[in-house]
């Protein structure tokens, strides 16, 4: 019997592109995606912080929501399918979402922007099939319509607003999660890497001169996945998957700040949302587990996967993303420890390839933020 073929990798638009500035191509949420350049991640991560980066996203799934009836049951019926205040997000805002599960896990993370007379919306790649089915099944009273004509570029960095607004004149005036359209560009002042940025919605026709003339401009440079990843992890974001998945709560995860106001127990429109039992109850009574920040000590990383231990030796949690910070110029990483190992400052073990090392649970960022507030 013949081995069971695997399903073949999706290629971005920019692909041929990608290959002439030598990028290394690697499988990565179902594409073929560029994991570093000539330079190498390290220079890529610290190019990013000193300059600008820029950032092929287009494998993310762009969706646009549209309602049959009024926009104000269009936003009743996304916001019962999370935590979120979806109701009071004003036009041309842009907010983070968590789809929760009934048992309060995490079904995807992504980004929602109120765009007058519809919702647009960014998910996960790995998650977008069964996004898009779990908002067509829970919102019988919109339009889902997936976009499949259009690339999505991040531009990451201190350098990034000169270099964006050269080419769209405007988008200096932005905020941080403001959200405006320039003729055929849709910019958000957004991004998952700590700095100031932007993402850039551009037709997939003019994708390819776009970014062309983005990496014209100075200070600007190609970044592939892995500086992407060292940077949000620098930056404490969570990589769904990874460091938060089916299994976790918002608030295990940290993300508290997410839940509004409106949501919580008391709020104008408390629960009513997948898992608010379990959710509602961790935020008043606390969660058994919280995901933090860790410090190993030495120049180890300490990597997905490592056991943590308490002095004495009991089990406490596990690391979830890990690895070294270029700007920090140490190891970090992040995971769950169980909540009374979870204070700052509180030393625990990990155990890498057979040896348990000292790290200590720190406070996140690792890396100063820089948004444009």
């Amino acid at each position: 019997m013949a081995d069971l073929e695997e399903p073949e990798l999706l290629r971005l638009g920019l692909e041929p592109l990608h290959e002439e500035l030598g990028g290394k191509m690697v499988p990565f949420a179902g594409y073929r995606m560029p994991v570093q350049y000539p330079d190498g991640v390290l220079k890529e991560h610290l190019h990013t912080r000193a300059a600008a980066g820029l950032f092929d996203v287009s494998h993310m799934g762009q969706v646009i929501l549209r309602p049959k009836g009024s926009m104000e049951d269009l936003k009743r019926a996304f916001e019962a399918l999370m935590p979120v205040d979806v109701l009071g997000l004003a036009e041309g805002r842009q907010r983070y979402g968590l789809f929760t599960n009934d048992a309060g896990g995490i079904q995807d993370d992504l980004m929602f922007t109120s765009r007058g007379d519809h919702l647009y919306v960014v998910v996960n790649a790995a998650c977008k099939a069964a996004d898009i089915a779990h908002m067509v099944a829970g919102m019988p009273g919109a339009a889902v319509e997936p976009v499949t004509d259009r690339a999505l570029l991040a531009l990451q960095g201190p350098g990034a607003e000169a270099a964006l607004e050269a080419l769209v004149p405007g988008v200096a005036a932005l905020r941080f999660m403001d959200h405006r359209i320039f003729g055929d560009i849709w910019v958000s002042r957004s991004g998952y890497t700590g700095e100031d940025g932007f993402e850039v919605s551009v037709p997939e026709a003019e994708a390819e001169g776009f970014a062309r003339r983005l990496l014209a401009q100075p200070g600007v440079a190609p970044i592939g996945l892995g500086a992407r990843d060292s940077l949000r992890l620098e930056a404490g974001l969570c990589l769904y998957g990874h460091d938060i998945d089916t299994t976790t709560s918002p608030v295990e995860a940290n993300l508290t700040w997410a839940i509004q106001k409106a949501r919580r127990a008391g709020g104008a429109r408390a629960g009513g949302f997948p898992g608010a039992a379990r959710i509602l109850r961790e935020l008043a009574e606390g969660p058994e587990r919280l995901r933090v920040g860790l410090r190993p000590e030495g120049r180890a990383p300490m990597r997905e996967g490592v056991e943590l231990f308490a002095p004495d030796g009991t089990p406490v949690g596990q690391v979830t993303s890990g690895g070294f910070g270029p700007s920090v110029n140490a190891p970090i990483s992040m995971g769950y420890v169980a909540r009374a190992h979870a204070s700052i400052g509180t030393q625990l073990m990990g155990e890498v390839r057979g040896k348990r090392l000292p790290v200590t649970v720190t406070a996140m960022p690792f890396q100063p933020t820089t948004y444009k507030r």
